[in-house]
């Protein structure tokens, strides 16, 4: 918490000192989220407020909703080649162009948010982060702008006890995750936010996973499907990304360069807690009032996730040398970091 008291502070003191005249600049910013999801798309609004702040006026964002500008799974295509200066979305959206996006996103058993930034921050993360997007040949800054707590693992219209009832279901599956439900025989697809629940009820898919209770919860699943498992093997943590175009980043003054860096490190903390805040509220009108099925993995089955995820992870680096080398930095720094989470934290019960 101190170092993101030190940014805002560094930031304010920025933004006292004047813009060189005529210096300012306009992010029209397309979001792959709608901003009426909390913690999933609550955050840029935010961010925009807060830079136009500290920036005396002299940057802006102006935010522009989903397919709105362009559609959500182009943003990064359309700010690299500058038909957009920036968008807001997730790195692993981009798994089919980039094999290693996905790792900066959610890994399926991986680190939880806090882990998670200490890695980006502290580790070798950020240098990881942008190094791919530049040797991918993609023409942008990125700023990790967001992050958000553990997802639900699935919404189902059935129990799910063992390995052999997910065989055969269709379901909307995010990231390197989706790639286990696969060789578990799931076919599953990649759906934006909005387009999951007319999928549901029309019966294009059987089941889905999106995010935390309460933004699924906004979605309308539970009006459809009433089998929400947990915990999200698949995303303990969820981060999110400010890509800008990387020669308006580089003609950027100084002073609206460090203002946005810090702007979404700030917002890493603030999305952290509005996500952390709401939850129970959603388990809990979701048990009482919309008949939801609450169902907790069985050992049993997350074991069957947790080696299926091994083989995944095992083969992606087996055919890319750049995700071989991400996954490797993030496994090191994973067990350093268990060391300090073995004794410092409480053991966790029922």
């Amino acid at each position: 918490m101190k170092s993101i008291i030190t940014s805002l502070v560094l930031a304010t003191a920025l933004a006292a000192t004047p813009a060189v005249a005529g210096d300012k600049l306009l992010l029209k910013t397309p979001v792959a989220f709608s901003t009426a999801l909390p913690g999933l798309g609550t955050p840029i609004p935010r961010v925009a407020e807060e830079v136009q702040i500290m920036s005396g006026g002299t940057l802006k964002m102006k935010v522009y909703e989903p397919g709105k500008l362009v559609p959500a799974f182009e943003i990064l295509d359309a700010v690299s080649s500058g038909k957009i200066n920036s968008g807001y979305t997730t790195a692993g959206y981009w798994a089919g162009k980039i094999p290693a996006a996905p790792l900066f996103s959610a890994v399926p058993f991986g680190p939880e948010a806090g882990e998670y930034m200490a890695w980006m921050y502290y580790g070798n993360g950020l240098d990881l982060y942008q190094r791919m997007y530049d040797e991918a040949g993609y023409n942008v800054k990125v700023l990790p702008c967001a992050v958000i707590a553990p997802e639900t693992s699935g919404w189902f219209a059935k129990e799910i006890n063992s390995p052999e009832d997910l065989k055969g279901l269709k379901m909307r599956f995010f990231g390197l995750g989706g790639k286990v439900m696969e060789k578990l025989g799931v076919a599953t697809s990649l759906l934006p936010g909005g387009e999951i629940f007319p999928a549901l009820e029309k019966g294009a898919i059987d089941a889905t996973e999106f995010s935390m209770p309460a933004i699924d919860q906004r979605l309308g699943f539970h009006k459809v499907v009433k089998y929400n498992y947990f915990p999200g093997w698949h995303q303990q943590a969820t981060v999110f990304e400010l890509l800008i175009n990387k020669d308006v980043w580089n003609d950027a003054s100084e002073q609206h360069q460090h203002i946005l860096a810090e702007a979404c490190k700030a917002s890493m903390a603030d999305s952290f807690a509005e996500g952390e805040a709401m939850q129970f509220e959603a388990l809990q009108k979701n048990i009482e009032e919309n008949g939801v099925e609450i169902r907790k993995w069985s050992p049993e089955m997350l074991q069957v996730f947790r080696d299926t995820w091994e083989e995944v992870a095992a083969e992606e680096s087996a055919n890319n040398e750049f995700f071989a080398e991400v996954y490797t930095d993030m496994m090191e720094f994973r067990t350093q970091y268990d060391l300090w989470e073995a004794n410092a934290f409480l053991p966790r019960t029922n």
